[in-house]
C-alpha cells in the first residue's frame, strides 16, 4: 500500500536513484565527495547602463528561474480539510499523550524516539523535556544490566539529542575482551542500526563511537545488500546510510519513517493515524505559507528588475528553513525567515556573480551607512533595485516585530547583515584580482560570508520569544558552537561549489587557498577539508551538550542550522543546483500527499 502518492496535475522529473549511490569516501569522513552533473555552462553578455548614460559590457552565468517559484499560485488549498485535520488531532492528541505518560521507565524513553522519528515530538515538547529531566537522575539504574543493543543505543540517542550527557562507556558492554565488538551483534539489524545512529552524536573524546561507526557502517551495508532483512527494513537502512537521522531534517526523517513504521508488525494504529494526519496538516500549512510567500515575491517583483544572474530560490529557502522552524504554528517565523534568506541570496549573488568592483564598493558603503551612497544615483538601475528591495524588506520586518516591543531585534540583525555585506565585498576584491589569500585569512572572511551569524540573528527576530538581549549578546561573542557551524557551512559549500566557482572564473575558494598554502593536490585538499568538517561535527555535538546561558530554543536552532547545511550541501551544491536530491525532498514535502 502506498503511503505517499503524487498529487494529480503536477509532474516533476526526479533524478535516477542510481545516481544517488555513495562514493567510497563516505566511509572516511561522513559525507560524499562532490559530484557534478555534466552540463554546459551558459554565459551571456549584457549591456548595463548607468544613469549618466555609460554602457558597460559584462559576462555572467545566466541562472534560470526555479520551476517551483510560480507553482503555488495555482495550487488549491482546502481550508475545510485543514480544519477537519485540526479537529481530529485535538481528539487524538490526549489519547496519545495518555499512552505516553502511562508508559514507564525505558518504555517511555523508547516512545520518545518513536515520537521524534514520526515527526510528532513537537506535540509533547514539555512532557518530553520533563520526562528526560526526571529520568536522567535515574539513568544508572535504567542502564544497569541492560544488554539489548537497540535499547541502550536508543536511550543514548534520546538523552544526548535532548542535551543530557551520557558516557559512551555504556557501549563497552558490547565488546569482547580483545576490544572488538561482539560477533553476535551482527545478526541484530535494528540493534546495529541504532548503534550507527547513536555514533553520529559522538564528541571528539568518544573513541568507542568512532569504532562503532566503522563497525556498524560495514555491517549495515552488507545487510542492506543482502536478502536477510525485510524489504522495508532494508530500505530504512539504506536511507540511514545515506544520511543519519541526527544530521537530517526532522520532517524529512518522518517522510521516510511513517511508511517504515506502518510496515512494522507491532505498529500502533492510533499512533500511526496521529502521525499521518499531523504530517498532512503540516503539508497543507507549508502550502499556505508558500502561497503567501510567492504572492509577496510576485508583488515586490524584484526578478523583473535584475538581470538573470541571481538564484530564484524562494520555495527552496522555505524548504531549508523547515529544519529550523518545522512546527505548523511557526508560520510567521518561516515566512519572515524565508524573506530574509531571499535578501541574503540576492545580496550574495549580486556581489559574487555580477557587479563590477566599483559597484560592489558603492553597494557595500550604502549598506554600511544604511542609506544610499552619494554616488548611487549614477549606478545601474539593478543596483538601486537591490538596495531598495533590501531596505524595504527590513522596513517590513520592523513593522512586523514592533508590537513585540523589541526594537533591538531588528537593529541587531542589521549589524549582522552589515558584517555579511562587508565579508562579501572583501571576497569580491579577492575574486576580481584572482587572488588567493592564506587559508586562515580566507576562512576569517568566508566564515562570515556564509551567513550563519546573520541567519541566527534572523531566527531570533522571526521567533519573538528567542529575541532576548542575552541571546544576541551570546551570538555577538561568537561562541565555539557558532564558529563551528560557520566553518562547517563554509567548507561544505566550497567543497561542493568548487566546480561552479571555477566555471565562472572564481578561484578564491577554500579548496584553492588550501592547495596553494600547503602545496597539495586538489584531492589531498578535499580530503583534509572533509576531515575538518568531520571535526566540526564532533565539536557541534559537544557544544550542544555543554553550552549554558541560552535557551534550549537557541540550541535547537543551532542543530537545525547544522541539519539544513547537511541536507543542502550533502555531496553536491544543492542550493545552486536544487534539481537533484533537493528536488526529490521538496516533492515529498510539497507535492506527494500522504495517504490517510
Amino acid at each position: 500500500m502506498e503511503i505517499f502518492r503524487p498529487k494529480l496535475g503536477f509532474h516533476l522529473s526526479l533524478p535516477c536513484r542510481n545516481s544517488l549511490f555513495l562514493p567510497p569516501i563516505i566511509k572516511l569522513y561522513g559525507f560524499p565527495v562532490t559530484s557534478f552533473a555534466d552540463k554546459r555552462t551558459e554565459h551571456v553578455h549584457l549591456k548595463a547602463t548607468t544613469c549618466d548614460g555609460q554602457l558597460t559590457d559584462r559576462k555572467f552565468k545566466k541562472l534560470p528561474p526555479s520551476e517551483w517559484t510560480d507553482h503555488f499560485h495555482s495550487v488549491p488549498l482546502d481550508v475545510s480539510e485543514m480544519d477537519a485535520l485540526k479537529r481530529e488531532i485535538d481528539t487524538l492528541k490526549p489519547e496519545v499523550k495518555n499512552k505516553f505518560m502511562s508508559s514507564q521507565g525505558i518504555e517511555r524513553i523508547l516512545m520518545i524516539y518513536l515520537l521524534v522519528s514520526l515527526g510528532l515530538a513537537y506535540h509533547f515538547e514539555e512532557e518530553i523535556y520533563d520526562t528526560l529531566k526526571d529520568s536522567f537522575t535515574k539513568i544508572e539504574e535504567m542502564m544497569d544490566n541492560e544488554e539489548d543493543l537497540y535499547t541502550v543505543s536508543i536511550i543514548f540517542w534520546v538523552f544526548r539529542t535532548y542535551g543530557h550527557y551520557i558516557s559512551s562507556d555504556v557501549f563497552t558492554r558490547f565488546k569482547e575482551s580483545n576490544g572488538n565488538f561482539k560477533e553476535t551483534l551482527k545478526g541484530d539489524a535494528k540493534g546495529i542500526l541504532s548503534l550507527y545512529e547513536a555514533a553520529h552524536l559522538r564528541t571528539a573524546k568518544d573513541y568507542i563511537l568512532e569504532e562503532a561507526l566503522s563497525f556498524t557502517s560495514n555491517h549495515l551495508k552488507s545487510l542492506a545488500a543482502g536478502e536477510t532483512c525485510p524489504p522495508h527494513l532494508s530500505m530504512h537502512i539504506k536511507n540511514a546510510l545515506y544520511l543519519s537521522q541526527h544530521w537530517n531534517m526532522e520532517m524529512l526523517v518522518a517522510v521516510k519513517y511513517i511508511p517504515f513504521y506502518q510496515q512494522e508488525e507491532d505498529h500502533d494504529e492510533m499512533l500511526l493515524r496521529f502521525a499521518k494526519i499531523s504530517f498532512r496538516l503540516l503539508q497543507l500549512q507549508y502550502i499556505q505559507d508558500l502561497k503567501i510567500l510567492t504572492d509577496w515575491y510576485k508583488e515586490v517583483d524584484i526578478a523583473s528588475k535584475l538581470p538573470p544572474y541571481f538564484r530564484h530560490r524562494i520555495v527552496e529557502n522555505h524548504f531549508l528553513i523547515q529544519a529550523i522552524f518545522s512546527e505548523p504554528q511557526l508560520s510567521r517565523a518561516r515566512i519572515m525567515l524565508t524573506q530574509y534568506y531571499t535578501i541574503l541570496a540576492i545580496t550574495d549573488d549580486t556581489f559574487d556573480r555580477y557587479t563590477s568592483l566599483h559597484e560592489a564598493e558603492i553597494l557595500a558603503n550604502s549598506f554600511e551607512r544604511w542609506s544610499p551612497h552619494h554616488a548611487m544615483y549614477k549606478q545601474p538601475e539593478f543596483l538601486k533595485a537591490v538596495l531598495n528591495f533590501i531596505f524595504d524588506t527590513y522596513k517590513d520586518f520592523e513593522k512586523e516585530v514592533r508590537p513585540e516591543g523589541k526594537p533591538y531585534s531588528v537593529e541587531a540583525n542589521i549589524e549582522e547583515f552589515k558584517a555579511f555585506v562587508k565579508a562579501n565585498f572583501e571576497h569580491a576584491k579577492w575574486a576580481h584580482a584572482a587572488h588567493l589569500p592564506s587559508f586562515e585569512k580566507y576562512m576569517e572572511v568566508a566564515e562570515v560570508e556564509i551567513t550563519i551569524c546573520a541567519v541566527f540573528a534572523a531566527c531570533f527576530m522571526s521567533l519573538g520569544k528567542m529575541a532576548t538581549k542575552e541571546a544576541y549578546e551570546w551570538l555577538k561573542s561568537r561562541p565555539r558552537l557558532v564558529k563551528s557551524l560557520c566553518v562547517r557551512g563554509r567548507l561544505m559549500n566550497d567543497i561542493t561549489g568548487l566546480e561552479d566557482d571555477m566555471s565562472r572564473g572564481q578561484i578564491t575558494n577554500a579548496v584553492n587557498c588550501y592547495m596553494k598554502q600547503y602545496g597539495v593536490t586538489k584531492q589531498d585538499a578535499l580530503r583534509q577539508l572533509h576531515k575538518m568538517v568531520a571535526d566540526t561535527d564532533n565539536i557541534i555535538n559537544e557544544k550542544l551538550l555543554t553550552t549554558t546561558g541560552v535557551s534550549r530554543l537557541v540550541l535547537k536552532t543551532a542543530l537545525g542550522l547544522a541539519q539544513s547545511i547537511t541536507v543542502c550541501y550533502y555531496g553536491y551544491e544543492g542550493y545552486t543546483h536544487p534539481e537533484g536530491k533537493i528536488k526529490e525532498y521538496m516533492t515529498s514535502m510539497f507535492v506527494d500527499q500522504i495517504c490517510l
